[in-house]
């Protein structure tokens, strides 16, 4: 028997379609039956291919006990966090308030008359373990203290309330003034000093971090940290760790060990279209390894081959799990990706056997439960015979050669998955919907790959997903954030607007000579700055003014996460757009923005990156006119401050100009003279 949830789009909420959990999807009719019925909220976010999200669904959420006491005592709600990342952030804010830690599940309680949270946590086991107590016995101890201690729980609540809204409003009044240029180089020391190499701990991409780091290499600072080994480390740390899938290409969402080793194994498409570009920035700033270009290729390979749906779009996610036999029970965490050394002996000959020991992390041992996970001990071009190795592991993965197989077919959930008869292995289950802002990051950093390896091929599949988009997303004259099998759905929120803004506009520089994208970036941006500007505040709230009425606190995005804060690309396209226009307008709300969020770049330098990326586009904004045959070669050059705009009738004997801030330089007589005052324009500091 089904619940609520075998109703809904989202494969993360069908997952728990079965659970003896009367789970409600967040809706106006949910919240007002626990306020009439005066039972507190159960409120569990999580994501589709979240493992421990899939390992509380298994165990706490199917234990028949545990579910009749939630159905009794609380009215329980699934959220998909990639549907709802505003109401993703309350409460994992609110979490972090309350344990000083966060992640997913995110599983908290409210009172029904305010959505207030006064508990929360992550994942409960059914038993008391880990550390942890059972299940039962928690939701039973919160009920007791819902009824019981009204003044306690009520005094607990405005707490969390008071910081919240402390947080949403951002009161600059006692913070000391300091100069941009000594930020920007606060802000470079400590996002540098964070992607520095660890000695403990999980292993995370961090790709905003990384950028503002390469970025602030040029202002040659005097530090402790070499910037640019630093980001080199990262990139190598990146496309040869065993958090990029050497068979088949994609990186996994991040490693649980300070080794770049072993991964958590689900692959999202944010993750990939932040590393793509940031590995082809690596490469133009002239730090060209192999590596770098091979895992690029990849990540393109597998994106064309398993996560580009027909219509041009790119799907969200792939599982970490997936079966080992169609019989199983449950599925298991890297199964697809691993490699048993037996498995490796049957598959390659002595001499392919002898140099992927010597060349990747093989042993008969293994490194993650007895299996291996590919690991690249050295940088450089892999040699034919290791190819051809990895060609054959990829046959065993997916019952073709990898030149033969443009396209994979998703399984779509567990039970496709199970049933369909696949050449290979059991392929772990795709989460096929369509997110704006991821398939926005994606379009960036294929339009970035497209110029800077010169690959047609890239910017043609960016082109196809920015099509799509800009075809399907907008209902009634707005703009939507989701895409179900052709259906849109779920007003775009303000990373959906920044993000893919950031990408038209990616994809204009891409294609120079072409206004249309950014014509249509124009557009767009009126729109998010109608429904999303907050004028008493500055900067874009999460949520349209229409859309805000069941959120406790409206907030605007301003830390860095698993994906960039809005505001900060917003920041950033603001200032790019003011520059394609010459629309002062656009450099008016880049300075509000700034304004609004100085106190936490002074403050927190650590948690908002891509603010420092946007106070460097605004202090060293530089904007090349030239021809499009010059601007094809300036392109691919690291030039992390510059827009360019194609235009044929510059003054005779010169190459282009460079206008800085609202002024030009003189004309330059050549190539390298434009290149040169480029390179001194966007080293204002």
């Amino acid at each position: 028997m089904t619940n609520r949830l075998a109703e809904t789009r989202s494969l993360y909420l069908r997952k728990h379609a079965e659970n003896p959990i009367d789970w409600w999807p967040w809706c106006d009719e949910a919240l007002e039956t626990a306020r009439v019925q005066n039972k507190p909220i159960f409120l569990s976010i999580g994501y589709s291919s979240c493992h421990w999200c899939t390992v509380m669904e298994g165990e706490a959420f199917s234990d028949f006990e545990i579910a009749q006491y939630m159905n009794a005592n609380f009215l329980p709600i699934k959220v998909d966090r990639e549907e709802r990342p505003d109401l993703d952030s309350i409460y994992m804010q609110s979490l972090q308030i309350m344990s000083g830690q966060g992640g997913w599940p995110l599983n908290a309680f409210l009172s029904p008359d305010d959505l207030v949270p006064f508990y929360a946590g992550t994942y409960f086991p059914v038993d008391p373990r880990y550390g942890r107590p059972g299940f039962l016995q928690v939701l039973q101890a919160l009920r007791r203290y819902y009824d019981m201690e009204k003044e306690e729980l009520r005094q607990r609540k405005a707490v969390i309330v008071e910081a919240l809204l402390t947080s949403a409003v951002l009161q600059n009044g006692a913070i000391q003034e300091v100069e941009d240029h000594q930020l920007l180089q606060k802000g470079w020391e400590t996002c540098t000093g964070i992607i520095n190499p660890k000695q403990v701990g999980n292993s995370f991409p961090m790709i905003p971090y990384c950028e503002f780091a390469l970025r602030g290499t040029r202002f040659h600072y005097q530090s402790r940290y070499d910037g640019q080994q630093v980001c080199t480390q990262r990139g190598l740390d990146l496309a040869l760790g065993g958090i990029y899938d050497h068979v088949a290409g994609g990186f996994h969402r991040y490693t649980v060990d300070p080794t770049w080793t072993v991964p958590h194994f689900e692959k999202m498409l944010y993750d990939n279209g932040q590393i793509v570009e940031y590995l082809a920035d690596l490469w133009s700033a002239g730090i060209q390894e192999p590596a770098f270009e091979r895992a690029v290729a990849g990540t393109v390979k597998w994106l064309q081959r398993e996560m580009t749906a027909p219509t041009g779009y790119f799907y969200a996610a792939q599982d970490a799990d997936s079966f080992i036999h169609s019989t199983d029970t449950e599925p298991e965490e890297g199964a697809f990706y691993v490699w048993s050394y037996r498995e490796l002996q049957e598959l390659l000959t002595t001499e392919e056997l002898t140099e992927l020991e010597q060349q990747f992390t093989v042993t008969p041992n293994g490194n993650f439960e007895g299996n291996n996970v590919l690991q690249r001990l050295l940088p450089g071009e892999l040699s034919p015979t290791l190819e051809i190795a990895l060609s054959k592991l990829f046959v065993t993965r997916y019952g073709a050669a990898p030149d033969s197989l443009e396209t994979f077919p998703p399984a779509r959930d567990n039970q496709e998955a199970k049933t369909t008869n696949w050449p290979g292995r059991i392929l772990a289950v795709t989460d096929t919907k369509m997110i704006v802002a991821w398939n926005s990051l994606m379009i960036s950093g294929l339009a970035r790959a497209a110029e800077v390896f010169q690959q047609p091929s890239y910017l043609e599949l960016a082109v196809q997903a920015a099509k799509f988009i800009w075809d399907h997303q907008f209902v009634d004259g707005r703009f939507h954030r989701l895409n179900y099998e052709g259906e849109a759905t779920v007003l775009a929120q303000s990373e959906d607007y920044a993000f893919f803004i950031k990408a038209l506009l990616d994809l204009h520089q891409a294609a120079v000579d072409n206004s249309d994208w950014l014509e249509k970036a124009v557009a767009l941006q009126d729109e998010f700055n109608e429904f999303l500007w907050s004028v008493e505040l500055g900067g874009y709230f999460y949520t349209s003014t229409d859309n805000s009425q069941d959120l406790i606190v409206r907030e605007r995005s301003y830390l860095d996460n698993a994906t960039p804060s809005a505001n900060g690309i917003a920041i950033a396209n603001l200032v790019r757009l003011s520059l394609l226009t010459d629309n002062l307008h656009y450099l008016d709300l880049a300075e509000a923005g700034l304004k609004a969020f100085k106190s936490v770049m002074s403050e927190s330098p650590q948690a908002c990156p891509n603010l420092f990326t946007a106070l460097d586009w605004y202090r060293n904004s530089t904007l090349v006119r030239s021809k499009t045959e010059q601007i094809k070669l300036l392109i691919p050059k690291y030039l992390s401050t510059t827009v360019f705009a194609a235009v044929s009738d510059l003054p005779e004997g010169t190459v282009g100009l460079v206008c800085q801030g609202l002024q030009c330089l003189p004309a330059p007589g050549s190539l390298e003279q434009l290149l040169e005052q480029v390179q001194r324009s966007q080293n204002r500091g």
